[in-house]
This record gives structure tokens, C-alpha cells and sequence, in this order.
């Protein structure tokens, strides 16, 4: 499943402000936040929609940051006060591809799953992937096909085989399972 990487991937989400100082409670969403979130890291805040840089609000630099509950507390350079920082709320930081940790051996990014053909052990294909529902304690495939969807664990016990080369994932299902 690798070739083409978006430019950019969402590595954040700017939840809250916090205080009157411009700190805001950043909940990260990356596997390696100790790589995009230290003091000098820039982001970019999403757009509307979340997937693409704001053509609107300038880069964000972090000034400090500090850890709070299951995130961060950060203070961006140039946000200053409470009402500055509520204006990012709710957007989504971003950082260009070049910027994010390679997949290690077993892993894989989220995009390079969407719209991989899923097929059972026995060689019957479910669908494609349509989302990929970050959840706890297995993320869930959402496979659209001609039976309709069915939401599959990403586990190893369910999800057998990747093979991001054909953009192709087999799939072990327990009895009564689909559909």
C-alpha cells in the first residue's frame, strides 16, 4: 500500500482553550507525539474540514508545552490571551508528510488502508475499506461491499495478512461473523 502519501497528515486536535494566557489542551493523534509535539515544532491548523492546511490562520510554532491528563498543554508563540486561543479550537494540526516518523516493521498508516480490497481466508472479497474508526482496544475497518458493510477488528486475530504492496488485506472471521 505504499506510493502516494497526502502532503500532509493530522497529528492533533486543539480541544480547548485553557486559562487566560493562550494555552490550549491539545489531544494528540499520532503514535509518536514526543516527535511533533515539543517546544519549536510548527503546525499547520486544519481548515474547515480538517484534512488540508488553513489557507487563513499562519503556522503554529510551539513556545511550551507541557503534559496534561491523556494530552498536552500548549502555549503557540503569537497566541497570547484567551480569546486568540478560542479561535483555534476545534481545528485539527497537521504536519507534512516529510515530517512524520516512518511505520515501523507491523505498522501501517491509516490512508494506506482506505480503499484496500478485503478478502476472507477462504478468497470470497467483503469490500474495500471505507474508514478506519480509530477505537480502543482494536481500531475497526469499515468494509463497504456488494453484502452490504461490516466493521472488522484490525487485529492480528481477525486481519491476517496486509499486503501493502497489492493493497490487499485477508481476513480470518469467526463464524457468523458476516452477514
Amino acid at each position: 500500500m505504499e506510493g502516494e502519501h497526502p502532503a500532509h497528515l493530522v497529528v492533533g486536535h486543539l480541544n480547548k482553550s485553557h486559562g487566560t494566557k493562550g494555552e490550549l489542551f491539545v489531544w494528540p493523534l499520532t503514535d509518536h507525539p514526543a516527535s511533533h509535539f515539543a517546544p519549536g515544532e510548527v503546525h499547520l491548523p486544519g481548515d474547515d474540514g480538517g484534512d488540508r492546511p488553513s489557507t487563513t490562520l499562519p503556522p503554529l510554532a510551539i513556545e511550551a508545552i507541557r503534559p496534561y491528563r491523556r494530552g498536552f498543554l500548549v502555549k503557540f508563540a503569537g497566541i497570547d490571551d484567551r480569546t486568540a486561543a478560542d479561535e483555534l479550537r476545534g481545528r485539527y494540526l497537521l504536519r507534512p508528510f516529510a515530517t512524520i516518523d516512518d511505520a515501523a516493521d507491523g505498522e501501517i498508516f491509516y490512508h494506506e488502508l482506505l480503499g484496500a480490497t478485503v478478502v476472507t481466508t477462504e478468497g470470497d472479497e467483503l469490500g474495500a475499506v471505507a474508514e478506519v474508526f480509530p477505537l480502543r482496544p482494536a481500531d475497526l475497518l469499515q468494509v463497504e461491499g456488494p453484502a452490504g458493510e461490516v466493521l472488522v477488528p484490525f487485529m492480528r486475530e481477525f486481519v491476517v495478512e496486509v499486503d501493502r504492496e497489492r493493497r490487499l488485506l485477508r481476513v480470518d472471521l469467526p463464524p457468523g461473523f458476516l452477514p
